[in-house]
Parts: C-alpha cells; structure tokens; sequence
C-alpha cells in the first residue's frame, strides 16, 4: 500500500467494491502516483470548503480544483466511518479488477440525494499494470528523474500533432532552449473520435520531426469543465517536472509554470515553411485545417495534404478512421410499437446483405428481449438496460467494421444518447433513425394487441399510453409511416446513408 497506509488483515474480503466513473478512475490513478501531490485521496467535505473560500485544502496547502469520489447512497450505507475495519471502499476498474482502496473517513449527500461523496486517502492495490502502452506510463517521480537540468517545456499532446504544431513547439522549444516534455491523456476509452492507444501512436509518427522529447502516457480525462481541467493539467505537468507549458489558455500560470501562448501559424507557398501568420503575405498564405476540414478528407477518404501533415501521422489516422464506407456503423431506429421500425429495418439489411460488401448484423428489439435480456422486465431501469446491452453488442460488431442495425422502441434520451457514446468510443459511426409514426396510426395497427390491452388496464407500462416516450430531438432522419411505404421508407434510410458516404450501394445486376 502507498501513502504509508497499512491495510488491516483479512479486510478486502469484506469491504464493499465500486468502479468509478472515467474521469474518477482517472484522478484515483493520478493520485497514486503523486501526479497530484500533496493530496493522497480524494478531498472531504473540511477540504472543499476551504477550498471555496480560500482556495486552498484545509490544511492550507494551495490546491485549485475539486477532486471528489461519488458513490450510490446502497452503498453508502454499508459502510461505517466508526469503525476502522468497516470504512475501506475497494475501487476497481471497468473490468471489475480491484486496483485500490480508499480509507473512507468522511461522507455527504449529494444534490440530487441519491447518491453520497465521500473523502479520505487512497492506496494501492493489484499490479497496477493494465492497457497498452503500459512503459510509458510513469510516475512523477521517475520522470523527473530522467529530464536534464534546466527549462523543460510541457506539451499536452491530446490531439494528433500536425505541421502547424510540431513548427511551434520546435520554436519555443528553441527559444527557452529547453526539453521537451509530451505528456498524452490516456485517461479515456477514446480521445475524441481516437482510441488513447491510437492517439499514442500517432505523436510516435511525429517523433522525428520534433526535438528530442520524454514522452509519457498520463491518465488524464475529461471532466466536462473546461477552465478545471485545464487547470488539473497544469497541477500534472508541474509534478512531471515541467517548467513552461505551451496552451492556449492565458489563465493557467501557477504550480511553479509558466505559461507559453499558442499563435496561429500559416503555411508559406514561397518556400514551403510554416511562419507566423502575420509573417506571410495572404496570397501565399495556407492556414491550418481545422478539426471539422481534417474529420471531413477522412470521412470521405480522401488523403490528408502532405504540407499539413506528416505521412506517418496520416498513415496512423487513415488506419484508425479509414473512409465512412469501411468504417463500421450503427444504424438506431427508435420509435412507437408498430411504428414500422423491424419492418424498416429487416428491409434495410436485406437490401445491404445484397450488396456483399458490409457484413450486417440485425439486431431486433423482440428476438433480443428473448435471447439477450429475458430476465429483464418494462420498468424504467429494466428498459434502459436493454438499450444499454443492445448498444454494447452493436458497438462491438462495429468495431470490427461490422454493420449493425437496431430497431428497439428506446423510448429514454439517455439510453440512447449512452448507444450513440459506445458506438463512436469504439470508432464507428451511429446514425439515429426515428420513425415517428403518430401514436394513432401505432393503435390501428396494434398487431400484437399491446395498445388494446393497455386501454382495458390489463397491461401496464406501455410506451405512449402510460409510460412516457421521449422523442429524439437529434435524429439524423426521421419517417412517418403513416403515408409512406415500406420499399419507400427503405430507400429513405438507404438514401440517407449513401449520401452521407456510410454506405457504396451496387446491387448485383441480373
């Protein structure tokens, strides 16, 4: 155990087990490995407080962002911060694996009531060593260790690195005459629309067109507040030995940084150099392509132009975000019962599998709920359940470039907006479909007689008569049967999908 914690005998069998979420996971392993020094767990009510007022900890130490451990309130109750043997809390990560154990010695209720933060120190537990890229994951300590004396300038590599951004850390790496220090968030499944083990292979394609650098791959994730993180990874650049930190974020001097500023760079036709923008004439002036322009030349399959980006580093891209119609896809259908959504979507993957060219996988809403989720019943969390497992299967048939098509009703934004997340983590598209069929037209239909026994009470829980059906307000296209044909409604989804370049539809010919 770290932090000088010795962990009671025989304790781990009967302390309760909790995986947090990403970005908890993520602070929990920064704080084990001293990136976050001086904390050594995750903060208590006294700390937070005084962070409000003072920014500071309670104990005066200088500290600028909240970093706070939530858990459901049944599991709260099973601890007892009274007795030392029962306020161990084991955390584990997404795999169920435990990697520590926090010592949990305070507890509040959150906002919303139902579920409680609590605070104390943290040690660890386990090998510690899970994920690619494992030698590049070292502790503060070790780095440290390893830079040369002197000025060490930080880049935080959370995106691919182009020309535009490998000229400019050249330059001020040449003007503190300094070392180069590149740490890379691996805190997250994904980094934006890469795999963190993608992005890692990517700022390697870079490395011989940067200056001699340490490189090291740091738990970080994203917390949703922007102003925070940015924040926290100044905290982590400090305590990996950085002195200066290339941003473009003027706010984040402190923890001993100094904060060099992000200019705009311009390619120059006379010479094929990268320059201050202001430097180079506007008629031979090329700016930077953006994330949208980039995004926009890999879906379609284009190549990336050899004056933006290094050929290694789009190599490593094209592989890992190949064109739109070799990428794997998830097409959603959500909508009423009788909406015509399995009917839809059976024609859908008929007219794909003609094709050859995509394997298609069509998950439908009643043949999962016999073989996937049986046990599962109607109730708001059963159903989100279902999405959820349906989400993950589809998600992993399109990691592996599959096509996989799901007709549930999905009544519940969140359930659908979790499938849209695990269908991009994985590093294929989603397309949302909502057959928006008026309730109405579902009852006549009622082929299953589902409407009429919930009219006569006899059945309960159903989607539009007394449980509530959230219509998707970001669908990529939206049918209403009521007027529109099946071979009609097909050729709309397919139309959608050939003009988004998911799909090169080429029917064999007679």
């Amino acid at each position: 155990m770290s932090n000088g914690w010795v962990l009671p005998e025989g304790i781990l069998g009967e302390a309760p087990a909790y995986t947090p979420r990403p970005f908890e996971l993520a602070d929990l392993e920064l704080l084990l490995t001293g990136a976050y020094a001086p904390l050594t767990g995750f903060m208590t009510r006294a700390d937070l407080t005084s962070l409000r007022r003072e920014g500071r900890l309670a104990d005066g130490t200088e500290w600028s962002v909240p970093v706070t451990l939530r858990i459901p309130r049944a599991l709260a109750d099973q601890l007892d911060l009274e007795n030392p043997l029962r306020r161990a809390l084991v955390l584990t990560d997404g795999e169920s694996a435990p990697i520590a154990v926090c010592d949990v010695t305070d507890m509040w209720p959150a906002n919303d009531g139902a579920a409680v933060f609590v605070g104390g120190r943290v040690g660890r537990i386990g090998d510690g060593g899970r994920g690619p890229f494992q030698r590049l994951r070292r502790d503060p300590a070790e780095v440290r260790g390893l830079l040369p004396p002197g000025r060490v300038l930080c880049v935080i590599a959370d995106r691919p690195l182009h020309r535009p951004q490998l000229a400019e850390i050249a330059h001020a790496v040449r003007t503190l005459n300094g070392h180069l220090l590149i740490l890379i968030p691996v805190g997250e499944s994904s980094v934006g629309y890469l795999p963190a083990e993608v992005l890692v292979r990517t700022i390697f394609a870079a490395r011989d067109r940067m200056p001699p650098a340490t490189i090291v791959a740091v738990p970080m994730a994203s917390r949703g507040d922007e102003f925070g993180d940015a924040l926290l990874r100044s905290q982590v650049a400090a305590a990996y030995g950085a002195t200066h930190l290339l941003s473009s974020n003027s706010t984040l001097a402190g923890n001993g940084l100094r904060v060099l500023l992000s200019r705009e760079l311009a390619y120059d036709n006379r010479d094929g150099q990268w320059r201050w923008r202001d430097d180079v004439p506007p008629r031979n002036r090329r700016l930077a392509l953006t994330g949208a322009e980039i995004d926009d030349l890999l879906d379609r399959g284009f190549p990336l132009p050899e004056w933006h980006t290094p050929p290694a580093v789009a190599k490593e891209l094209v592989r890992a975000r190949p064109a739109r119609r070799h990428r794997g896809l998830v097409v959603f259908f959500t909508g009423l019962s009788g909406a015509g959504k399995s009917t839809i979507a059976r024609g859908l993957a008929d007219a794909l599998r003609e094709t050859g060219e995509r394997t298609v996988t069509l998950l439908d809403g009643d043949v999962v709920r016999r073989e996937l989720t049986s046990e599962l019943g109607y109730s708001a969390a059963d159903r989100d359940a279902n999405v959820r497992r349906i989400g993950w299967v589809a998600a992993e048939i399109a990691r592996h470039r599959g096509v996989a098509i799901c007709c549930p009703i999905a009544p519940y934004a969140a359930a659908r907006e979790q499938a849209r997340d695990m269908a991009l983590a994985a590093g294929a598209g989603f397309v949302l479909v909502h057959v928006a069929t008026p309730l109405q037209i579902c009852e006549q239909r009622d082929r299953k007689g589902l409407y009429a026994r919930a009219r006569a009470g006899t059945l309960r829980g159903m989607t539009g008569v007394d449980d509530p059906y959230e219509e998707p307000t970001n669908a990529d296209l939206v049918l209403d049967t009521t007027d529109l044909s099946v071979a009609d409604s097909v050729q709309e989804v397919l139309h959608h999908l050939i003009e988004s370049g998911w799909v090169e539809l080429r029917r064999p010919t007679a």
